[in-house]
């Protein structure tokens, strides 16, 4: 009967996602320190104020997103661990992963915000390439189909019924013009994530990681890169290296989670992205879902 708790990353979040957790104990701090490290008021931007003038406003973009789920989710974790709560396993759905890295104590809250300032920075400019998510589709035909055409790879495997392209416009275009699927959407993002456009990313990436000391983590933490649960900070380190330019094997990731017999999943942070992924992926799982104070009990 283990629980795991994971964490979403880019696409859930919300406007206003944050007041819901500005009861909890240090979060104007934190949002603060956000604030500091951006050079951009961050509480303001969670709300949707915009402010004139300036370009750098906007909450979907991946330079506020992604700072900004980390304070959200953190908060969250944090005020889990002050009831005594714990976990099994950690994992984190791309930007996620290093919520469940924070979360398993691999590194503190000062430096998290910094390696998300960074990695977000670094994503925005990398441009170029699109992405789409596919529905409903024969896994066989796709994959044959991604590896026949050029410049396209699954960036996100999440379930047997849906996955993510990543790559050129074209490219990916193709594949989705030939697979026989339910629905393939086009993504509204800048750029082709997790896929060879990020490789100047993630070498810049890389070079920062080299200078954050990793602890090994007190829970098991699963990858993106590779979801085979460990609390050794050097491989963790290497996988959240490789993380930008391979894709997302959640899929792979709720059947380790099968495996290890996890019941109850808790997904830490604002949507139910992760949660109705489960529900498909699991047999007889709980799901809670904890975005506000007041699930935690405030």
């Amino acid at each position: 009967m283990a629980i795991a708790w994971v964490f979403p990353g880019q696409g859930s979040q919300k406007v206003g996602m944050a007041d819901p957790v500005l009861d909890l104990p240090g979060a104007l701090q934190r949002f603060e320190a956000a604030s500091q490290v951006l050079g951009r008021d961050l509480l303001k931007i969670c709300r949707g104020e915009r402010s004139t003038g300036n370009q750098l406003d906007d909450l979907n973009d991946t330079r506020n997103t992604q700072p900004a789920m980390f304070v959200v989710e953190s908060l969250l974790v944090d005020d889990l661990k002050r009831q005594g709560r714990e976990a099994a396993f950690l994992a984190g759905h791309s930007l996620g992963e290093l919520v469940a890295l924070y979360a398993g104590n691999v590194f503190d809250v000062s430096t998290g915000l910094r390696l998300l300032h960074r990695r977000s920075e670094l994503m925005s400019d990398a441009g170029g390439g699109t992405m789409a998510a596919v529905m409903g589709f024969d896994r066989k035909q796709l994959e044959e189909l991604v590896a026949a055409t050029e410049g396209v790879v699954i960036a996100n495997d999440n379930s047997s019924a849906q996955v993510v392209l990543s790559g050129a416009l074209e490219g990916v275009n193709s594949v989705c013009s030939n697979l026989k699927c339910k629905r393939a959407i086009p993504l509204q993002v800048s750029g082709a994530f997790h896929s060879p456009f990020m490789a100047d990313a993630a070498k810049a990436f890389s070079k920062e990681l080299d200078d954050v000391i990793f602890q090994d983590a007190l829970v098991p933490v699963l990858s993106n890169a590779d979801p085979i649960p460990t609390c050794d900070a050097d491989i963790l380190k290497q996988r959240l290296k490789l993380q930008m330019t391979t894709g997302v094997r959640w899929r792979e990731t709720m059947e380790v989670f099968a495996l290890e017999g996890v019941k109850t999943l808790v997904e830490i942070g604002p949507g139910n992205v992760l949660g109705g992924l489960a529900k498909r992926s699991l047999e007889d799982v709980t799901i809670n879902q904890l975005a506000t104070a007041s699930d935690l009990g405030h």
